[in-house]
């Protein structure tokens, strides 16, 4: 009887990981306890590793959720599946002239290892109208009772790494829509957007630089959002649904006024990648730039974006070379060359209005400065006043007669 079987699960042995890679090993075994004082009598155990993508949509039709599940068709559906592999093994069975294994009470673990297929696989996903799943299915065959199953799924990524030349490239665009229509015009609305490159990885913040100008009679608001699109096709037909998943607003830009966004940032929140290389299934992102327009249609524009598995390392392959040679062979010049220090800061910066007229000369000693000096005093201290120190191969007869006006306000105080 099937309650004899107390547990009956499939454990990885790895159960940390998160992902796996085509061509990596997924292990771990399945597990069966029989309740005290009873046996169990089973033929074989056995598993089946299998991955397959599954899309349907219409009328009465049910939505594929793994990879084992029926899809339910009708006459107003469209469904389609392909496999992408599927090994099976048998951890367990009976020997030649053998009926049956019998299990008594007690813990058993039968192992297995399955070796992921070297091809190139599509990453784990579930969507509107389908799905890429993979998972292990155990089987007890049991001789008088029906067979017990178990299905235990697993994650697969297909590494897309955002350092590829092509998602490097920076993306621009722009678009302009005219306000009102006829002789009732107000004036356009433009939109000016480019990002550094298109890759990039879950948790990043994409910078945007934009110009947005409004010359329209209108307050508009302009706002980015990033859109995840799913594409499913089957028979020959399409189906999309497209989903926002993160958004940023912009401040409010009066009539006749431009913004700029220097950088203004959108993080990716935790999101699958893209998926690009199914027959059943496409997921792509978009960056939307729009400027929301009372009264009328937004203006917007769009930028699509690869969402990858391999974060961005900071430089290109071409610049990571040449920044690697510069810096050998220039190595030897920060050694080199003197520290050069920061000049201090200017004099009226530090000292105030009412310091400056408390510490100037009265008018009898400004004349016997300028005695001394041979020319006005007030030309040689507004000369010097605003700037700072010069270095010592520029010392000349005014820093002298600087140093001698100095000293001379100090003994006179």
């Amino acid at each position: 009887m099937a309650d004899k079987v107390k547990v009956f699960c499939i454990m990885f042995n790895n159960e940390d990981k998160r992902e796996y890679s085509p061509g990596e090993v997924l292990s771990g075994h399945v597990v069966v306890e029989v309740s005290t004082g009873v046996s169990v009598q089973i033929k074989a155990v056995k598993i089946s590793t299998r991955g397959c993508a599954q899309v349907c949509w219409g009328e009465g039709a049910r939505k594929a959720s793994s990879p084992s599940s029926a899809v339910i068709a009708n006459t107003s559906s469209q469904c389609e599946q392909v496999e992408y592999f599927c090994i099976s093994q048998t951890l367990k069975e009976t020997s030649d002239g053998e009926e049956f294994i019998s299990l008594d009470e007690g813990h058993y673990e039968f192992p297995f290892h399955v070796e992921l297929t070297q091809t190139p696989l599509v990453t784990s996903f579930k969507g509107k109208y389908g799905s890429v799943c993979y998972e292990v299915t155990a089987v007890l065959q049991r001789p008088l009772n029906q067979d017990q199953t178990v299905n235990r799924e697993f994650s697969v990524i297909s590494h897309v790494d955002v350092n590829s030349p092509w998602l490097l490239s920076s993306v621009s665009t722009n678009n302009k829509k005219m306000i009102g229509c006829w002789i009732f015009t107000s004036g356009p609305i433009s939109l000016n957007v480019n990002i550094n490159r298109r890759g990039y990885c879950n948790g990043e913040s994409i910078p945007i630089y934009a110009v947005i100008e409004n010359f329209s009679s209108r307050l508009i608001v302009p706002k980015a959002a990033i859109y995840q699109i799913q594409t499913f096709m089957a028979n020959g037909k399409t189906k999309s649904h497209t989903k926002l998943v993160a958004s940023v607003r912009g401040n409010h830009i009066p009539s006749g006024c431009t913004d700029t966004w220097n950088g203004k940032t959108l993080k990716i929140p935790l999101v699958s990648a893209s998926i690009l290389n199914s027959s059943v299934i496409r997921v792509e992102y978009s960056l939307v730039v729009m400027a929301q327009i009372p009264g009328a249609k937004k203006l917007k524009v769009e930028l699509p974006i690869v969402i990858g598995s391999i974060p961005y390392n900071g430089l290109d392959s071409r610049s990571s070379s040449l920044s690697s040679h510069f810096s050998m062979d220039m190595s030897w010049l920060a050694l080199a060359l003197p520290e050069v220090p920061e000049a201090p800061p200017n004099y009226a910066d530090v000292v105030s209005e009412e310091e400056f007229e408390l510490h100037s000369p009265s008018y009898s000693q400004s004349e016997e400065l300028e005695r001394q000096l041979g020319g006005p005093a007030f030309v040689y201290i507004q000369e010097f006043r605003f700037q700072p120190p010069p270095l010592y191969s520029e010392v000349s007869s005014h820093i002298w007669c600087l140093t001698l006006l100095t000293k001379h306000l100090t003994y006179s105080e």
